[in-house]
């Protein structure tokens, strides 16, 4: 089955490879065809060089530049409009989230299921490290306007950085969806429930981020105007 996996990615210079690799050493060990896109959302530093050194030297390693930063969610949908696979997902550059778990998404949307997610709050997750307080305490606030706005209860994790689709259910799914912020996973779960799709979520192997550059305050309310925006737009 091809794949496809999106990284989208913003001042990543660091920590991009390692990600790549991590990937990389993973995908050689099974027998899916594949491709990776790596998405630079106009970084400022060399992440867009030294992944396209990598990928002189890769058959399926591939760097797209977009000209300038317009959001995760910009450079996820940039991503989709070239990928190729019948089962297309994107994961966070940062390596937060555990590859191994992809060998149960492949199984479920091989079983029928649209799309696959990780969820951290499932029992069956494996937390290395979790969240410092304050942080835990944004995400638990955050799940309730979940709840309350959006009607999103059964995706208690809308943020988690690990997310597969059947390929063209992703690429429709973008068609429709408008946001280029974070906060663009919450409208594409909310417009999967209403197109009635069959979105499994499983538990995921995930670590926190210390180098983590998300300001709690400028960083939710920006998430709001988009929350806000998404309601007008959908509701």
């Amino acid at each position: 089955m091809n794949l496809s996996i999106i990284i989208p990615a913003f001042n990543e210079e660091r920590r991009i490879l390692y990600t790549v690799d991590s990937v990389t050493d993973f995908l050689l060990q099974r027998d899916w065809s594949h491709e990776i896109l790596v998405v630079d959302d106009g970084s400022l530093d060399r992440t867009a060089e030294v992944v396209e050194h990598a990928a002189a030297r890769s058959a399926v390693l591939s760097c797209i530049r977009s000209p300038r930063n317009c959001g995760k969610g910009s450079a996820v949908r940039i991503g989709v409009g070239q990928a190729q696979g019948e089962v297309i997902g994107f994961i966070d550059a940062d390596d937060k989230t555990d590859i191994i778990s992809l060998d149960v998404v492949m199984n479920r949307i091989e079983a029928g299921s649209d799309g696959v997610i990780g969820d951290r709050t499932l029992r069956a997750s494996d937390i290395a490290v979790p969240r410092r307080r304050y942080r835990q305490f944004g995400s638990d606030q955050f799940r309730r306007i979940l709840r309350a706005w959006m009607g999103l209860g059964d995706f208690p994790d809308t943020q988690c950085g690990f997310k597969f689709f059947q390929g063209d259910v992703l690429r429709d799914l973008f068609r429709r969806q408008k946001i280029d912020g974070y906060m663009f996973d919450v409208e594409i779960l909310l417009l999967a429930g209403k197109l009635g799709l069959k979105i499994d979520r499983i538990p995921v192997h995930w670590r926190d981020d210390p180098d983590s550059r998300f300001n709690p305050v400028s960083g939710s309310i920006r998430n709001f105007i988009e929350l806000l925006r998404i309601r007008r737009l959908h509701h």
